[in-house]
């Protein structure tokens, strides 16, 4: 039984991320001069790509526990509490300086790679050094 709900999981993932990829494609939110219209409030297109997956998001949290006693791939619904502090805030604004300057986000630049949009890699190279620097300044001291 634990095996197949491990390949439930990981199929039920897969399907989700080739939707994901292909909806930032198809949305051409992979390209960065289509994401920085609209941050400049040139474009409201990438506006609707926000709010379906919000829509998506609320009904499926609120109806999927109502509907299913439990979920297909695991023994509960787990709650997701997030906590609004000054990191988080902080962060946030440092997320949205680096957005604002180069229009890549994470998710769309990996899908970028799928389309053949190699240039994005060094985009992507910076991501992963800024989440290493901050994982390096806040990494818990060593202790002896």
């Amino acid at each position: 039984m634990t095996q197949w709900v491990t390949v439930g999981k990981a199929l039920a993932t897969l399907l989700a991320g080739v939707l994901f990829g292909f909806g930032l494609s198809y949305s051409t939110m992979i390209q960065p001069e289509v994401v920085l219209s609209f941050l400049r409030l040139h474009d409201a297109g990438l506006m609707l790509v926000m709010g379906g997956a919000v829509a998506v998001v609320l009904l499926t949290y609120q109806l999927a526990p109502r509907w299913l006693r439990r979920p297909l791939w695991d023994t509960h619904f787990h709650t997701h509490p997030s906590t609004w502090n000054r990191q988080t805030a902080v962060g946030a604004a440092i997320f949205g300086i680096g957005w604002g300057l180069c229009g890549v986000c994470p998710g769309p630049a990996i899908a970028a790679l799928g389309t053949g949009h190699w240039d994005i890699a060094w985009a992507l190279v910076g991501i992963a050094l800024g989440a290493l620097l901050q994982g390096w300044f806040s990494a818990p001291p060593a202790q002896e």
